[in-house]
């Protein structure tokens, strides 16, 4: 009998669970239009208890904890709309199959997460992949350009798997900010733009999702990005704002789609193997044109060139009207010297009354002239002869 017995137990014993976990199963006890999401570790009698669970659907994001017997339910959906359920437990991204939000009756699934202190296996050298739930999301910002690499690196053997090839790469060229984001594995790191996921990979799926800025002053972003494991299905997001445009030799199909008032393009590839580049063009994003700011610079730099010029012509001016005013008052003594020479050269007689009389007039136009250019103020002329006639007066 008890032969009997561990053979009936050995053909009747129950699946693994994780070969059930993202199975959606129609039930009819639950009320209608329900969703029940029951989330384990590892074995069924393992509950996870207030964690959790979200149900993402119809452009909605639906979240509820898990209760004492690891369930979470979920209300409120559109009948027909596709739906599925996600949960990120210790760095592991769990997700369900996709499947229409019931009408009538409901839906009772299981999401189980790796039990790693029950049995583990040593670590194998072996491959992983970024799952076919990856994808690229861009966002346009104020001249910049916001990428975010949401990955999903699968390890679809029954032990840790450590990669032949260390799981690292870098950002894009000009990438500045970049940053791990929360629910990343804990095995996931960042350095400057550098990010490392550490082995080995745990069985299933390990989240690495990680945000970087790149500048877009010109209005266009060009992107190459190689990973070391290859993608089981590229798939891009980029938000669009203004005339955004999105293209890549990778992309075969790509459609505008609205979600939450906002608008989309949602674009789609084959796979790409480990390191070969993911070449992507972002353009039409908003920007400020570079031109005023050049014309303003260049505007700056003239009145700058000019006002220089003037302050230096302004200084050989001044020099040559110091140098000139010299040469005037010089040209003025010898002058008036001149005339009280005459003077007195016609008080002792040794000049006649005729000659004297010439020649003060003539030192005397020439003194006008000579008052006349050190003064160029109105009237300097009627000013000068004032100050001959007393000059005059004071040696008569």
């Amino acid at each position: 009998m008890l032969g009997a017995g561990a053979l009936l137990s050995a053909q009747f014993q129950m699946p693994d669970p994780k070969q059930m976990s993202g199975i959606p199963r129609p039930v009819d006890d639950l009320p209608d239009g329900t969703v029940s999401v029951r989330l384990i570790r590892g074995q069924l009698s393992n509950n996870i208890e207030n964690h959790d669970v979200q149900l993402l659907g119809g452009g909605k994001t639906l979240t509820s904890k898990s209760d004492d017997a690891g369930r979470a339910e979920f209300k409120g959906m559109a009948p027909g709309v596709p739906v599925k359920a996600v949960a990120d437990v210790d760095g592991e991204h769990l997700e369900s199959q996709e499947f229409p939000f019931p009408a009538k009756g409901g839906v009772r699934l299981l999401l189980v997460a790796t039990d790693r202190a029950a049995g583990a296996k040593p670590p194998v050298t072996g491959q992983v992949s970024i799952g076919g739930q990856s994808r690229i999301v861009m966002e346009p910002a104020e001249e910049a350009l916001q990428v975010f690499y949401l990955l999903t690196v699968a390890n679809s053997q029954g032990a840790p798997v450590n990669p032949q090839t260390p799981f690292v790469f870098d950002m894009p060229a000009g990438a500045s900010n970049t940053t791990l984001l929360e629910g990343s594995s804990p095995l996931a790191a960042v350095n400057g733009p550098r990010v490392t996921v550490n082995g080995p990979f745990p069985p299933g799926q390990t989240l690495v999702q990680v945000a970087c800025e790149l500048p877009a002053a010109s209005g266009s972003v060009d992107i190459e990005q190689r990973f070391p494991a290859a993608i089981d299905e590229l798939a891009i997001v980029v938000k669009k704002v203004g005339d955004t445009k999105l293209a890549s030799p990778l992309i075969k199909a790509q459609q505008d789609m609205a979600a939450e008032g906002e608008t989309f393009i949602a674009a789609t590839g084959p796979g790409v193997p480990a390191g070969q580049p993911i070449t992507l063009t972002v353009s039409g994003l908003p920007h400020h044109s570079a031109w005023p700011r050049w014309t303003a610079l260049l505007l700056a730099m003239t009145i700058i060139a000019i006002g220089a010029w003037a302050a230096t012509a302004r200084r050989s001016d001044e020099t040559a009207r110091a140098a000139e005013r010299k040469r005037l008052e010089a040209r003025r003594e010898k002058l008036l010297n001149d005339l009280v020479r005459a003077e007195n050269d016609r008080r002792s007689g040794r000049l006649d009354p005729a000659r004297y009389a010439a020649r003060r007039a003539e030192l005397v136009a020439l003194l006008e002239g000579v008052y006349g250019a050190l003064d160029d103020e109105a009237g300097a002329e009627q000013q000068a002869l004032p100050a001959l006639a007393r000059h005059t007066a004071a040696h008569a």
